[in-house]
């Protein structure tokens, strides 16, 4: 079997294996879920909201902002772009939490991955030391996260591929530690471990792939058979030319410049943006141009009086006096354009940026 066959084969499988009845929110499984898992429910629920909390950091300056709802089973429904993220930084942070979890012995049975030490790694080096046991990381959080996925049709196979694009780049990302061995520390041999990176480099890895995402081209009069073989045909044949670390998604995005209650879409309009500033990147430094301009909205400064208690001292005994110092907190928010202004002006819509 190749290694695409392989992989479709694998997408099937996950798709149709589970059969629980919770929605992917991990709290709901925590109480659902077999009781043997009930050891890892804590280190799921932690890794679930750090998968979130980064979800957020990464596109705080983008026009879809990660909210809340795309957290919850209304913003999981359609298969975005940005959803295919959700998914797989969610994936990720369950297996991140498990894995290092795993090897500081806060689980029972669990611990370092030993299984290469003592085996020669490479020219001049060994494999010792803790390895993070990125195995057991996997498994626990394939057996938490995909469980969620209950459905057999073209759209739970593509929230199930990009669960394991998430847990693929907890791999991707990890890092070979090593410590010399020798004579006057001359480093003659090595002993190597391989390391989790910080959840941060995660992260960056997966909005890359995010901004590379590919639309999954389904034959939906296939889908729409009824036939359950020809079906599972439409999705191997889907899936066929997709690397398993790509992110793919079904549906084009939404207009997030604009609000959309039934969505859970908030628009740009209130939200701040970045103008000056020390050490921004080009993404931030753009900010306002992405949220406010090109949603026809203008840019409006906003500044707040902020007053707090500075230069004091300490008098014996036992009385501390303070001055009242006052700072401009100086904001920059999307706002409507006024009647009249930007003569001729046509918002610019260049996709969910």
């Amino acid at each position: 079997m190749g290694p695409l066959d392989l992989h479709t084969a694998m997408v099937l499988s996950m798709c149709c294996h589970f059969q629980l009845t919770s929605a992917w929110v991990a709290s709901n499984f925590l109480m659902t879920g077999p009781k043997a898992y009930l050891t890892y429910a804590g280190s799921v629920q932690v890794g679930t909201q750090n998968g979130i909390e980064e979800c957020k950091h990464q596109f705080a300056w983008d026009r879809w902002n990660c909210p809340d709802s795309a957290t919850q089973q209304r913003g999981l429904r359609r298969a975005t772009r940005e959803t295919s993220f959700v998914h797989a930084i969610s994936a990720a942070g369950v297996m991140y939490t498990l894995t290092r979890n795993c090897s500081l012995g806060d689980l029972d049975n669990c611990g370092c991955d030993v299984s290469k030490n003592g085996k020669i790694g490479g020219r001049g080096w060994l494999w010792g030391g803790c390895s993070d046991n990125v195995d057991f990381g996997e498994r626990i959080s394939k057996q938490y996260v995909d469980a969620q996925e209950t459905g057999q049709d073209y759209r739970a196979a593509v929230n199930l591929h990009n669960n394991a694009a998430g847990r693929l780049a907890v791999k991707a990302t990890m890092k070979r530690i090593c410590r010399c061995h020798g004579m006057s520390e001359s480093c003659s041999v090595q002993t190597c471990w391989t390391q989790l990176s910080d959840f941060r480099e995660i992260g960056n890895y997966l909005k890359m792939k995010h901004s590379q995402a590919q639309k999954l081209d389904v034959d939906k009069k296939r889908m729409r058979a009824g036939n359950s073989a020809d079906s599972r045909g439409a999705i191997v044949d889907a899936f066929g030319s997709i690397a398993q670390t790509e992110l793919i998604y079904l549906e084009d995005s939404p207009d997030y410049c604009r609000k959309n209650s039934s969505l859970g879409l908030y628009g740009t309009e209130g939200r701040e943006c970045l103008q000056h500033g020390d050490g921004l990147t080009q993404w931030e430094r753009r900010s306002c141009r992405r949220l406010c301009h090109e949603c026809g909205l203008r840019v409006e400064e906003m500044r707040t009086e902020v007053v707090s208690s500075c230069n004091c001292k300490f008098h014996w005994c036992c009385k501390v006096n303070c001055e009242d110092c006052s700072q401009v907190i100086v904001k920059h928010v999307c706002a409507r354009r006024e009647a009249g202004d930007g003569h001729g002006f046509r918002r610019r819509y260049r996709g969910p940026k």
